[in-house]
């Protein structure tokens, strides 16, 4: 990293730290699942980059907060405690049991109210790619701290989910998933289910079980049921998508993949399936120019996930340089196409760090998300980590 990108990297994290009442602390912080995610791993980037620990104290007290204020219930509902239902103690040595919230500011559908598009977007309640991404964020707190608890708390969380999220209809013997539930897991809130959901759940999964191979105190987790029923639920599903913020997590997903294949996993023919998805999705997006639009017509945190898993590949290409045994001459070749679209990233990257692109409410509406991202995408190492 330039020291130009690192210090864009602090400025934006400890603005994002103050503004959220992370630092210094606000009575009633502002936590959202998905941006806290990606911001726990920038301040572990952060440490690793400076030594500073402040960075990584940041990181802790974000993981904090947000299992007591996602962890729990809404402060305009009637309900209070724990989401999981246990007493505080309980609760406390088991934050994610019950799952997280996913920080929106309307509180959730009843069960018996009628589905709105138009408000359901607003409305809380728990996304299963939202889960995947705190398993994630966890886990790195873990190897960078050395304490097993964020990865128990992980493992924990991928219980829950799982048992929640997936479901096996009468009509087919494969499980399939709901892509939100409730906030207290009881009831889907949206029946249909993501497209990505058991790809990345799969390869979370699999990250966690690599993890807890390294700590003692975690030999009693097996998430091979999990796995072996995502695994299921991925099989025939297609990967394809013009989304920006999808093909960048497929792209994200090759780089764990490939990491996962070094430590062990046979998941050459996954890694085959997602870089084969990858390469149509990345000329479709090239080919629409949508990156010519002026700022105002575009959302950065979607085209920023882009740019994220632009640079997995980076990371991938690397791997595969270094275990030439592990990874065959054609899979080096289309990887080596993906990296074609490089240049894509950096676009991106210094579209949205020019100043005057932010002015516009595209960007001011989810400035919390985009500016997380964006420091992301400066500085991904942490992040494309398993």
């Amino acid at each position: 990293m330039q020291k130009t990108d690192l210090d864009s990297v602090k400025e934006i994290m400890l603005d994002f730290a103050s503004s959220t009442g992370l630092e210094p602390v606000k009575t009633n912080p502002q936590r959202y699942l998905w941006t806290d995610a990606f911001a726990v791993c920038n301040f572990l980037e952060l440490f690793r980059q400076t030594d500073d620990k402040t960075y990584l104290n940041l990181a802790f007290q974000l993981v904090n907060q947000v299992h007591h204020t996602l962890g729990k219930h809404r402060a305009d509902d009637p309900r209070s405690g724990w989401i999981s239902g246990f007493d505080e103690g309980e609760g406390e040595l088991h934050p994610t049991k019950g799952g997280l919230r996913i920080g929106k500011p309307l509180s959730e559908r009843k069960n018996n109210e009628q589905f709105d598009e138009s408000t359901e977007w607003d409305q809380d309640g728990q996304y299963y790619h939202y889960l995947t991404k705190w398993m994630h964020a966890l886990n790195r707190v873990s190897q960078v701290s050395g304490n097993p608890s964020y990865l128990r708390w992980a493992i924990e969380l991928a219980q829950a989910a799982h048992a929640r999220f997936t479901y096996a209809p009468s009509s087919s013997s494969q499980k399939r998933m709901h892509w939100k539930m409730s906030i207290d897991l009881t009831y889907p809130l949206v029946f249909a289910m993501g497209q990505h959901d058991p790809l990345d759940g799969f390869i979370t999964y699999s990250e966690l079980q690599a993890a807890a191979r390294n700590f003692k105190q975690l030999s009693e987790f097996d998430l091979s049921n999990e796995i072996n029923d995502m695994a299921g639920i991925c099989r025939g599903q297609s990967m394809v998508t013009n989304d920006s913020l999808g093909i960048g997590g497929l792209l994200s997903d090759a780089s764990r993949t490939a990491q996962l294949i070094v430590h062990g996993f046979s998941y050459n023919n996954l890694l085959k399936t997602i870089i084969g998805s990858s390469l149509p999705c990345l000329g479709s997006f090239a080919a629409g120019n949508s990156l010519d639009l002026p700022a105002e017509y575009r959302l950065a945190f979607r085209e920023l996930g882009l740019s994220i898993g632009l640079k997995g590949v980076e990371k991938l290409h690397g791997l595969i340089k270094e275990n030439p045994d592990l990874f065959n001459n054609s899979l080096r070749q289309q990887v080596e196409s993906l990296l074609r679209y490089k240049p894509t990233g950096e676009i991106i990257d210094q579209f949205w760090i020019t100043d005057e692109n932010r002015k516009y409410s595209s960007w001011t509406d989810h400035k919390d998300i985009n500016m997380v991202m964006l420091a992301t995408s400066l500085a991904p190492d942490e992040f494309l980590r398993i």
